[in-house]
C-alpha cells in the first residue's frame, strides 16, 4: 500500500507541474504522507522533474533536511 501512495504522489505532482504553487503545496503534503525512505526516493524525482521545469526550484526548499 505505500508504493502505491508514492506513485499516486508521483503522478499528482507530474498532473501540477504547471503550478509552482499548487506543486509546492502537493510536495509538502507528500512529505506528511510519506514514510522516510520513500521521501528519498521522491527526492530524486522532483529533482527530475525540477530538471525539465525550472521554475519550480523554488519548491526545493522544502526538501531540505
Amino acid at each position: 500500500m505505500a508504493r502505491a501512495m508514492l506513485e499516486y504522489t508521483k503522478t499528482v505532482l507530474n498532473k501540477v507541474s504547471f503550478d509552482t504553487t499548487l506543486f509546492c503545496k502537493e510536495v509538502q503534503k507528500a512529505l506528511q504522507r510519506l514514510l522516510p525512505y520513500e521521501i528519498e526516493e521522491l527526492k530524486i524525482f522532483i529533482h527530475s522533474l525540477v530538471q525539465q521545469n525550472p521554475e519550480l526550484d523554488q519548491c526545493l526548499i522544502y526538501l531540505k533536511p
